[in-house]
């Protein structure tokens, strides 16, 4: 067998732009012959996989999936919103985010590489797919909320197929309560989340660099006024942001709540549930947020396909 160098390693990458570890694969597999081990990447999809790496991937999925007492949200990029209707894509999300509920796993790099359905690992089907599907394809992150007792209720907004659209919300209700009743509830809350995205559950879980740039917005609206006042106007101008933002002191957008606010919502339910309810918890995923959108060559190429 031919002894495989870390330099011809490196000669194939920098010749295929595949992975290091694919690379020494191919070499493996191929004893060593050069020109085999490009033809050997080239029908596993990976060089051409690889050259689309760099290609910025803001569309694709979002998807929430819950169990017992247990739910996840994943994101999977692509760089096109036609990806989206694809059926491998949205097969691709679905067994995504039923290993990320099985194993627990949220971490990118974690999930990646867990065991795939049908063998492999979640990152090499994800770069598997990438050559079929035609289009750079990302795992981006993954999020999970678990309760000792009660449901973890799920939304989707935009939905394309089930548990998968633009907007994936999941919302953790701890309580020994009925079941359906909290359910439907979990549900209802996190409908409210997709709609009025809280930035946190309350005052107290607010980033606190949040809370200065406000202060600090307020004082320089406020200029000029004496210290003292200009404090009190600091201080109820946060607490009026608070109430903005925060989960629990938001009147709830759902028709059913009549414009109580979500604690208050909560807290008329326990009566119904038979025991006392507490929101352990909620995620809301939207599609590619935080991401720099391109207006790439590839974009343009797919207008002009798309035109001719």
């Amino acid at each position: 067998m031919a002894t495989i160098t870390a330099a011809l390693v490196k000669e194939l990458r920098e010749s295929t732009g595949a992975g290091m570890m694919d690379c020494k694969a191919a070499l493996t597999e191929t004893d060593g012959d050069f020109e085999a081990a490009i033809d050997w990447l080239r029908k596993k999809g990976l060089s051409k996989a690889a050259k689309k790496a760099d290609r910025v991937a803001a569309e694709g999925l979002v998807a929430a999936l819950t169990g017992d007492k247990t739910g996840v949200v994943v994101e999977v990029n692509s760089e096109t919103d036609f990806v989206a209707r694809n059926a491998d894509f949205q097969a691709l999300v679905k067994n995504v985010a039923e290993v990320a509920l099985k194993t627990g796993k949220t971490d990118a790099a974690e999930l990646g590489a867990q065991a795939y359905p049908g063998g492999g690992t979640v990152a090499e089907n994800v770069t598997s797919s990438i050559a079929t599907i035609g289009e750079n394809l990302t795992l981006r992150r993954a999020a999970n909320l678990t309760v000792s007792d009660g449901v973890v209720g799920r939304y989707v907004h935009g939905q394309v197929v089930d548990g998968q659209g633009k907007i994936a919300v999941i919302v953790a209700l701890e309580s020994t309560g009925d079941k359906e009743v909290l359910a439907k509830l979990a549900r209802e809350i996190a409908m409210h989340v997709a709609s009025a995205n809280p930035q946190a559950m309350d005052a107290a879980g607010l980033d606190p660099a949040v809370v200065e740039r406000e202060a600090n917005l307020l004082r320089e609206k406020n200029a000029g006024k004496p210290a003292n006042v200009l404090e009190k106007i600091v201080d109820s101008g946060i607490k009026t942001f608070a109430k903005e933002v925060c989960l629990l002191d938001q009147p709830s957008n759902h028709p059913e709540h009549n414009g109580k606010t979500v604690a208050q919502a909560v807290k008329e339910l326990e009566g119904k549930a038979g025991a006392p309810i507490a929101i352990k918890g909620f995620i809301r995923y939207a599609l590619g947020e935080g991401i720099e959108k391109q207006t790439s060559d590839f974009a343009a190429e797919v207008a002009a396909a798309a035109k001719g």
